[in-house]
């Protein structure tokens, strides 16, 4: 698993991202790049958007539980995700987005999670799944970020 705190697998991510072309076409699923970039954004917004807690609302209690409990495995473990797999909806972007946009919004987080390092992530706290470790915070940012550029090919 790429280490996103490693500032060479993000300059490596980086270079992938600027790869993407507004016609670059996915092997599958329905998103295009603008809004893929978009949807691979949303991960990052959980802890670079010093309003989320605010503009999103938390799970009740049992929601919590049953997402930490089955879908935080799939998400944080080691195992790729499957293509087409399904997404939170709160993570859907169907919307028309501008590529050059997404682009630098993608890119500014991974800058800005990689300046912060492990130790900002060691115990912190995920909207959905509770406290994680630093490592089940980079598979989950390194996971979605390989499965969504390998789906457009680069």
């Amino acid at each position: 698993m790429q280490n996103i705190f490693d500032r060479s697998v993000c300059d490596a991510n980086v270079a992938r991202i600027n790869k993407l072309t507004a016609t670059t076409k996915p092997q599958w699923g329905k998103m295009n790049s603008a809004q893929m970039l978009a949807h691979v954004s949303k991960p990052y917004e959980m802890v670079c958007d010093p309003n989320y807690g605010a503009t999103h609302k938390r799970p009740n209690a049992v929601v919590r539980f049953l997402l930490k409990r089955f879908l935080k495995p799939i998400v944080v473990g080691p195992k790729p995700y499957a293509k087409n797999s399904r997404t939170a909806p709160e993570f859907i972007v169907a919307d028309e987005r501008v590529l050059e946009t997404e682009r630098k919004r993608i890119i500014d987080h991974i800058n800005q999670v990689q300046a912060w390092g492990t130790k900002h992530f060691e115990g912190k706290d995920n909207h959905s799944f509770g406290v994680m470790t630093a490592q089940e915070w980079n598979n989950l940012f390194a996971k979605h970020l390989e499965h969504h550029l390998g789906q457009f090919g680069v």
